[in-house]
């Protein structure tokens, strides 16, 4: 039997409870033995990660090196990893090291106009597109799933350039904001680590987003994707 591993904790409004148990009905039809643990702290365990076949991750907290050095490790040795936005790219933030796996790392979620801001969470809500690349309108991930708009958050990242971008979002250049060019951000993306295989998608903010029907195809395809090969 396959064996997953979901890492999930931290930020309520993220729903990281909700959202990975979203997947967990898929998970299990696809014949993967589940654990769930509350801390990147499992991640040490040599022998449990040893038999781990992908791991879901959705957690923003800290992370101590010895459980980075077993996350990489595990990777680089052929379990899976994915996940989507906060639970991906917001935790771990004194970690180079976790960075330089998964290869983007947000920075903003520009919102809307001071003067539409009414405090609440959805101050950072705005309507934007996700565009498939070339790559991505030709990848088993991706293949054949139409351009489509969400209204959430929309991650801006720094990355590098050794992923294969599946889809990216354009952040939109508008009247008071101090960058005067549309910045594009990788949306969707694939990375191999050594014998691992990485799957990102930045969209993710709640339950809702990643219910949305391509969302959640996309992510049911990427583990599938990701999952080790024995």
């Amino acid at each position: 039997m396959k064996k997953a591993l979901i890492v999930r904790g931290g930020r309520p409004a993220h729903q990281p409870v909700e959202t990975t148990e979203h997947f967990r009905p898929f998970l299990e039809s696809e014949g993967f033995e589940i654990t769930v643990s509350d801390s990147p702290k499992i991640y040490s365990d040599t022998e449990f990660m040893a038999s781990v076949d992908l791991i879901i991750q959705c957690i923003e907290s800290e992370i101590d090196e010895s459980s980075v050095r077993g996350l990489t490790q595990a990777v680089a040795n052929g379990t899976g990893f994915i996940g989507w936005h906060g639970g991906v790219l917001v935790g771990f933030t004194q970690s180079e090291s976790y960075y330089q796996l998964i290869g983007a790392k947000f920075i903003a979620h520009p919102g809307k106009s001071e003067e539409l801001r009414t405090g609440r969470e959805d101050d950072f809500f705005i309507h934007h597109m996700i565009d498939f690349t070339d790559a991505g309108k030709e990848d088993e991930i991706t293949r054949g799933l139409p351009n489509f708009d969400l209204t959430t958050e929309q991650y801006w990242l720094l990355a590098d350039s050794y992923m294969k971008v599946l889809a990216t979002t354009t952040q939109q250049s508008t009247a008071g904001d101090p960058w005067k060019s549309h910045v594009t951000s990788p949306a969707i993306w694939t990375r191999q680590w050594g014998e691992g295989r990485i799957f990102i998608c930045s969209p993710g903010h709640n339950l809702e987003v990643v219910s949305h029907p391509i969302i959640t195809q996309i992510i049911r395809n990427g583990a599938i994707w990701a999952t080790r090969s024995r």
